[in-house]
């Protein structure tokens, strides 16, 4: 070929190489530019009989510096990332709602307790009435004012989530047009253009700080773009757009993503998004938000409700039966849904049986056949079997964790799936029923009068009404001591009737007579009864000089109410629990921010502008390209020294 045509070669493949080289300088911090090398091959050599020689050199491409995996492992790390930060952050807003203090829901709930035991040493005193009443109207206050600050939480999330939706359909339709452009470029899949791949990759990793994909590559040089698992989010230039939806029970407190295709809605499992912060946001808005509202809901029903039962047990100063003293606990079609394929025309209600036994749990109710099913606690998948052993009596199908599930009408068919509720609205909706410090029912409807024989040391710890309904007859307690056993008969004086015989007395055991449906008390005393001791339990004849019924509500500060715990201790237990909900989302945060910090850095390795680098590469081909020159100026010197010599 010639030295020429060598040297005219040399200096076209090097100015090449000065020109990518110079090109990578230009883009060391353009964010997704991948650095390029000129990759050179020696032209074919020419035989002259004798051997080979060389014929220059040539420019085979210039090619991406990119590695895949580890492309794809910072990219999968990165949306694991966004996640757990999305996670955390929301969770640290929640933390900050369930704050403790002296102004905090536990403290309220306590002082007004505490103004119940002031009204039980004064139950006449219309003074401390009024702070008892004051206290409860600070309690539902505060209850509410959390409830609020759940709201604007859940608001908070709608809104960005809606957001993060648009932008995910953007990049798709994005990716989609890059897709299209480097198929039809002149070099196909086998030399595409590096700068669209490049803008491809760009693009795929902001997909990832919204939702996970993977990327699996076609023949033509497109990509498809999968999320939820299996789910082509972008295939070529096709894209099939997100959108935000409720799930099958129409909860307005929870969100689905669902893939349209071909018209057809199509839900994303939420345990299939991977990472990503709308994964995050999802998990949050779904999960802790919802089980956030839980606690306090439950907090409030078990608070308000064993505070109205005992206050309904109690008389006023008028000596009629108390009413209550927050807004009953109702349950709504917000508390209880329908699945949207329910074939059946069954619907559901609940009622409270033990307020000692609520979790703060959402329940699922699935129906195996119109009468049987099981209702699955979605806390934890604790699942109970109705009909229950021993049965429950109709309409009730089971009793689970303190609630009465009952069918209230219709009839389910096999398949029907039911959402309850049961603390979704019990923050939002509390109150105090009435203002009137007379109407506080803080009088004990019974009083206990000790025998004015009696020996032993028998003291009383605590008389409660159950039952409450008047007149209530007059009984009493008498005991008998043989060989160092206590046994005590119970004696209704009205009908000189034995109810109860030779019963165990235990000192601080509740000493009770309450049939179902009828007036009845509770008697709990301490100490050693002597032979032959009594106690008599008759109606109150003095209610508005008594407080046995106000000490009776400010009991209740260590009635075992929150999975053993005291009342009073129930909202310290929800402040522990979001805590450690929001400690373990900041763990898992750093750690998987650490871990895409290490793989973006392995791929910038490879992929990266080293600006040292590339100057002594500059360098290199400089001196490459000179004496290419230098070559030509030799042959053109050779050339005419031969023309010169033929002349």
């Amino acid at each position: 070929m010639g030295i020429l045509n060598i040297g005219t070669q040399a200096l076209q493949a090097n100015l090449v190489a000065l020109q990518t080289t110079g090109n990578n300088i230009a883009n060391a911090n353009t964010t997704g530019y991948s650095r390029e090398q000129v990759i050179m091959q020696a032209a074919p050599d020419q035989y002259f009989g004798s051997g080979y020689i060389g014929e220059g050199v040539g420019v085979q491409t210039v090619q991406r510096q990119y590695d895949t995996f580890l492309g794809q492992q910072a990219t999968a790390t990165s949306a694991v990332a966004a996640s757990d930060q999305q996670h955390s952050t929301q969770l640290q807003s929640l933390q900050a709602i369930f704050q403790g203090g002296t102004s905090d829901v536990g403290q309220s709930i306590s002082d007004m307790l505490n103004a119940f035991s002031g009204v039980a040493s004064t139950p006449a005193d219309l003074t401390a009435r009024t702070v008892a009443l004051t206290s409860v109207n600070e309690t539902a206050a505060r209850i509410q004012q959390m409830s609020q600050s759940l709201d604007q939480l859940q608001a908070g999330v709608t809104q960005p989530l809606n957001q993060m939706i648009t932008n995910i359909n953007t990049l798709a339709n994005n990716i989609a047009q890059v897709n299209q452009q480097i198929a039809a470029a002149p070099g196909g899949s086998a030399q595409p253009d590096n700068t669209l791949l490049d803008k491809r990759d760009n693009l795929i990793n902001q997909l990832n700080q919204l939702i996970q994909t993977t990327q699996i590559p076609a023949s033509d040089g497109t990509v498809g773009v999968f999320v939820g698992g299996s789910q082509a989010l972008v295939l070529g230039s096709a894209v099939s757009p997100l959108s935000v939806t409720t799930d099958s029970f129409g909860d307005p407190s929870k969100s689905e993503i669902a893939i349209n295709r071909s018209g057809t809605l199509v839900p994303l499992a939420e345990s299939a998004l991977g990472g990503g912060q709308v994964a995050g946001l999802l998990k949050f808005q779904n999960v802790d938000l919802t089980n956030a509202r839980n606690l306090l809901g439950r907090l409030t029903m078990a608070t308000t409700t064993a505070m109205n039962t005992q206050q309904n047990l109690g008389l006023d100063m008028n000596g009629n039966p108390g009413a209550d003293l927050f807004a009953p606990a109702t349950f709504n079609n917000q508390n209880i849904l329908s699945a949207t394929t329910n074939a059946g025309t069954g619907s559901l209600g609940m009622s409270i049986s033990d307020v000692t036994k609520f979790q703060p749990s959402d329940y699922q109710v699935q129906f195996t056949s119109p009468t049987t099913g099981n209702v699955i606690r979605l806390t934890d998948g604790t699942v109970t079997a109705f009909p229950q052993t021993p049965p429950t009596a109709a309409p009730v199908l089971a009793t689970v964790d303190g609630l009465n599930i009952s069918l209230a009408g219709g009839t389910p068919a096999a398949g029907d799936s039911f959402l309850l509720k049961p603390f979704n609205t019990a923050a939002s909706n509390v109150q105090s029923e009435f203002s009137s410090p007379r109407s506080l029912a803080v009088a004990s409807p019974v009083a206990v009068t000790a025998g004015a024989t009696n020996q032993g040391s028998l003291t009383v710890s605590n008389l409660s009404s159950v039952n409450l309904a008047t007149p209530i007859d007059n009984y009493s307690v008498q005991f008998s001591v043989v060989a160092g056993a206590t046994t005590y008969n119970i004696v209704d004086n009205t009908t000189a009737t034995t109810v109860v015989t030779g019963a165990t007395y235990t000192p601080g055991q509740a000493i009770t007579w309450a049939p179902a449906g009828t007036p009845g008390w509770s008697l709990t005393l301490t100490g050693a009864a002597a032979n032959g001791d009594t106690m008599t339990v008759e109606p109150n004849p003095y209610p508005t000089q008594d407080g046995g019924n106000a000490k009776a509500i400010a009991n209740l500060r260590d009635t075992p109410m929150f999975d053993g715990a005291a009342l009073t201790d129930g909202y310290a237990a929800a402040i522990a629990q979001v805590g450690i909900w929001a400690q373990t989302a900041s763990y898992s945060a750093t750690v998987s921010t650490n871990l895409a910090t290490n793989a973006s850095s392995a791929s910038n390795a490879v992929s990266g502008v080293n600006l040292d680098e590339e100057a002594s590469k500059l360098l290199q081909y400089q001196q490459a390209y000179q004496a290419a020159s230098k070559m030509i100026q030799i042959a053109q010197s050779i050339f005419t020294t031969l023309m010169q010599n033929l002349q």
